[in-house]
């Protein structure tokens, strides 16, 4: 038995010894040569640059890789296998984007064989953005030849359009044979290059006007302008436009830009009315998301997080957010919260660790029954269950799971109702902890 472990040790340490000459590094070897036409003259932003390259060497070929830089970042390469000696052909994307300069890039060609002995060829390839004869504006009826204006890189189509608002995307014609269709489109409230979704552009008058793109920047026009304390509210499509920005108690808050601005509701909870486009603002400083929707005339306001919608902290501070029937804003026929996590009305906090929620009787809140709750975030998740929220309030309940009301949702006591255009605040006190909040409702 013993003299059969060693000698199985023995084969053992054969084994060991024979898989660590197999693994032993291979000596590279041969000698890959390339030669490459030099074909990298007036090459634009976005071409299919071609290229063709002899390569030779006296043991076996692996690949061929020719790699782009604009400076030192790598931004495209592609790579042939080449498995004999003789010619290849290939093409390597060049990029379009936004804001790059004209400017000299690098492209580079590895040649690699089977000992991983390679080869490198660079070339300095000058490209820039292509001057078009004409760009295309195409609208669902329609499409419309944008001319250059003389501004560099800037194009326009002077029409006398259908319609104030235009809903169109744009595109490039194809200049050579290595260029190609380049389009802009609208993706996440701004002009990007590879998308076709419409651009909401918005004209104040009807009749004839211009709409300009320049391909360099993507600054276009024209669009609907909003000023809120005299910053820009970015579009987010024709119908909303959003401003992120700090805002202090007490301070003016003014809108400019909105014709109609006599006719939006605005929300008590965070407005207060000077005049027609001045108002006070009532929550805490801090930063907030302002939403401005022209469908609906509303200014959603919602507490912020650095870039993120805020959420309850454990001390008390942060935000409190309701969701369920039978209430929304602006009114409940625009708007219902429903149980949509993202139609969430933020509470204004007002200090001291307290959340209001003002409504008006058969506008924002109905009349006959109620079934929302408050919870910690702007989704599913943290809420306030009927063991972490009271009230004596003798017009609405906190249901507990056995009183007509799942645990936390609130309803209207028996034989009361709301009154019609009369208007209710709700508080939520949570300075004595998140567990132990104070629910009150007053009627104005």
């Amino acid at each position: 038995m013993k003299n059969l472990k060693y000698f199985i040790l023995s084969i053992l340490g054969l084994a060991v010894l024979s898989c660590s000459d197999d693994i032993s590094e291979i000596e590279p070897a041969g000698n890959p040569v390339m030669e490459i036409e030099n074909q990298f003259s007036d090459v634009h932003f976005g071409d299919v640059l071609p290229f063709t390259v002899s390569v030779n060497d006296e043991i076996s070929l692996s690949t061929l890789t020719a790699i782009l830089y604009f400076g030192e970042e790598e931004v495209e390469r592609t790579t042939i296998r080449t498995k004999e000696n003789g010619e290849y052909s290939g093409t390597i994307e060049i990029p379009f984007e936004k804001d790059i300069p004209d400017g000299t890039a690098t492209l580079e060609f590895v040649l690699l064989n089977t000992t991983m002995n390679s080869s490198i060829e660079t070339f300095d390839v000058p490209i820039t953005r292509a001057q078009y004869p004409y760009l295309i504006l195409v609208s669902e009826n329609a499409s419309y030849p944008m001319l250059p204006t003389g501004e560099e890189n800037e194009y326009a189509a002077t029409e006398a359009f259908p319609s104030t608002d235009l809903s169109a995307y744009i595109k490039t014609p194809v200049v050579d044979d290595k260029g190609t269709e380049i389009v802009f489109g609208w993706e996440a409230g701004e002009i990007t290059n590879g998308v076709s979704k419409d651009i909401p552009f918005v004209n104040p008058v009807g009749g004839t006007y211009s709409v300009t793109f320049n391909t360099k920047t993507y600054k276009a026009g024209p669009f609907f302008e909003i000023l809120l304390n005299g910053e820009k509210m970015n579009m987010l499509d024709k119908e909303n436009y959003q401003l992120d920005i700090d805002l202090t108690q007490g301070q003016d808050v003014n809108i400019q830009g909105l014709g109609n601005i006599a006719d939006w509701w605005i929300d008590a909870d965070y407005l207060t009315t000077q005049e027609d486009g001045l108002y006070t603002f009532v929550p805490i400083t801090g930063k907030y998301r302002v939403t401005a929707n022209l469908a609906l005339n509303y200014f959603r306001i919602e507490a912020l997080d650095g870039n993120s919608p805020a959420v309850l902290n454990a001390d008390g501070t942060g935000a409190v957010w309701v969701i369920g029937e039978n209430v929304g804003k602006p009114s409940l026929a625009d708007k219902t919260v429903g149980w949509s996590p993202d139609n969430a009305l933020c509470m204004a906090p007002i200090g001291d660790k307290k959340y209001q929620l003002t409504v008006v009787g058969g506008t924002n809140i109905s009349t006959d029954g109620i079934n929302f709750k408050f919870f910690h975030q702007k989704g599913w998740g943290g809420e306030f269950g009927g063991d972490a929220i009271s009230t004596t309030s003798d017009i609405v309940f906190i249901g507990d799971g056995t009183n007509g009301r799942d645990s936390g949702n609130l309803g209207l006591v028996d034989g009361v109702t709301l009154e019609d255009g009369a208007t209710y605040v709700f508080t939520v006190d949570l300075s004595a902890g998140n567990d132990q909040a104070v629910l009150t409702v007053t009627k104005k």
